[in-house]
């Protein structure tokens, strides 16, 4: 058996040529996913509403923050838009995905839910043509939704959502708690799903606070225990300015790890009247 050959010596300046080569391929790769990074960012930050409406006895402000780690961003978002009828629509939700198309899908659907609550009522309604709608345009993509419609003359807030987080809520007298209204599925999944409506008048003044799971979920504990966090803030605050309600949310937000998106969309609001008679 004859014996085996040592193996060609690898010259300095071959190694050299490897490395500068693998380099380049690494800082071009870098370089790309940070373009995509801004350009997610850039998308995110022109379809988010630069205000948000507000009504006598009606307050609402909302915060968002990419992911901590800036990688993935692109899918939450949250509205708030004035109705023919005089009334307010706010929505929150959240796409599946975390890149450029994600942030492209998000406007769709956030143009979608507020084109079509111009022409529907009912907020189960609304969510369930905006479902359809999204399925035409045959993507992957689906997306969680929570839709608010605020009725000043009634004073009712009629509420759906599609598999999306639950609402927090708490009132000047005490009373708190996490939303277990019966929702449904994530946009883009099922043709012909329904949404049930929650209806509910606001007699006593109080705070209710629409959110992403980026806000209540990460490596440093469970969903469950972030809904906690900030129904404990909600409650301590419920009434108060609405900007540093979600301001203390946020502070929740900075401790699950922020693995993903975040954003807190807070309405205070006044006690209602005796109903019209």
């Amino acid at each position: 058996m004859s014996p085996r050959r040592p193996p060609k010596s690898v010259s300095a300046a071959d190694l050299l040529s490897t490395l500068g080569r693998l380099t380049a391929r690494a800082r071009a790769g870098a370089e790309l996913q940070v373009a995509r990074v801004e350009l997610a960012e850039a998308l995110q930050r022109e379809m988010l509403p630069g205000s948000l409406p507000a009504l006598p006895g009606l307050r609402s402000a909302a915060r968002y923050a990419p992911a901590r780690h800036g990688l993935d961003i692109g899918g939450d978002w949250y509205d708030g838009f004035r109705l023919s009828g005089g009334g307010l629509a706010f929505s929150i939700g959240d796409v599946q995905g975390h890149d450029v198309e994600a942030a492209a899908f998000m406007g769709q659907v956030r143009v979608g839910v507020r084109a079509v609550s111009t022409v529907l009522v009912d907020p189960g309604e609304v969510l369930s043509r905006a479902n359809d709608v999204l399925l035409s345009m045959d993507c992957e993509l689906f997306a969680t939704c929570t839709l608010l419609r605020f009725d000043p003359e009634t004073r009712v807030l009629e509420s759906a959502r599609a598999g999306h987080v639950p609402s927090v809520w708490a009132t000047v007298d005490g009373r708190y708690g996490i939303t277990d209204d019966e929702g449904g599925l994530p946009l883009g999944v099922e043709p012909g799903a329904r949404y049930a409506v929650t209806r509910r008048r606001l007699d006593q003044a109080g705070s209710i606070v629409l959110l992403t799971d980026g806000v209540v979920e990460g490596p440093s504990f469970p969903i469950d225990v972030g809904l906690a966090r900030v129904a404990r803030v909600v409650r301590e605050a419920a009434g108060a300015d609405p900007d540093e309600i979600a301001a203390e949310i946020m502070k929740v937000a900075d401790s699950t790890g922020h693995a993903d998106d975040a954003a807190v969309l807070v309405l205070s609001h006044d006690a209602a009247g005796p109903p019209r008679r």
